[in-house]
């Protein structure tokens, strides 16, 4: 492998790379293989400089992954509310949350990881909060409704999870695969036989969170925002 000057020289710096070409391809490669796939080591590899270059411009992982994080959390908060009612958009927020957790699934878990969950979430958070006050929903109600919806967002995320690893392990003691074994005369048989059907995620997550919603946003329209998209800013 050739080097430029700067790096002959020991500075530890290369000519045309930058600290946003290194975060966007440690991003790439936690979103294609995971945290395990992000080394150092394999970073630099797949730039063509030294290690000491990757740490030169973006100091060691862990700044690294906060950096990653970071800017996964400032994209997510890029999009358009919508939404007639104050309801809709509170609930257009959150299935934001859901699915931006569920399309970087890697990130997600990462931040998990590393304890950073709360700087991954908080401009969607944000988001909510804002949606939620212009609903008429503040103080102790506006922190309980913030935080029940997002309570349910993580258990739904949770279970989502789960499902993957258990699936992509092979394993067959799912929840609802266990149901199989269960003999009850005090319960229906139709109801028996719903409960071994693998959930349907999505279905399910629409249902309970607009009950959730539901009970903390009130029904009357938010005349400001009835027909407007809005862009959601960082």
């Amino acid at each position: 492998m050739s080097t430029t000057t700067s790096e002959a020289s020991g500075t530890g710096r290369r000519a045309g790379l930058d600290r946003d070409d290194i975060v966007e391809r440690a991003l790439e490669m936690v979103e294609q293989g995971g945290a395990a796939a992000l080394t150092m080591r394999k970073l630099a590899s797949e730039l063509a400089v030294t290690t000491t270059t990757i740490y030169w411009h973006v100091g060691d992982r862990e700044e690294l992954v906060s950096s990653i994080i970071e800017r996964v959390a400032l994209r997510q908060a890029e999009f358009w509310v919508e939404g007639e009612s104050a309801r809709d958009r509170v609930m257009c927020v959150a299935r934001h949350v859901w699915r931006s957790a569920l399309a970087h699934r890697n990130v997600t878990a990462l931040a998990h990881q590393v304890g950073a969950t709360s700087l991954l979430e908080l401009p969607l958070e944000i988001a909510l909060a804002r949606e939620l006050d212009a609903a008429g929903v503040r103080g102790v109600a506006a922190r309980d409704a913030h935080r029940a919806i997002l309570m349910c967002i993580a258990g739904f995320l949770v279970v989502a999870f789960r499902s993957e690893g258990l699936a992509a392990s092979g394993q067959r003691n799912q929840p609802h695969a266990l149901w199989a074994d269960v003999v009850d005369d005090s319960i229906a048989p139709v109801t028996l036989a719903a409960m071994r059907v693998p959930p349907q995620l999505d279905p399910l997550f629409e249902t309970t969170l607009s009950a959730v919603v539901h009970s903390f946003v009130p029904a009357a329209t938010d005349p400001s925002h009835s027909t407007e998209a809005t862009r959601s800013t960082p």
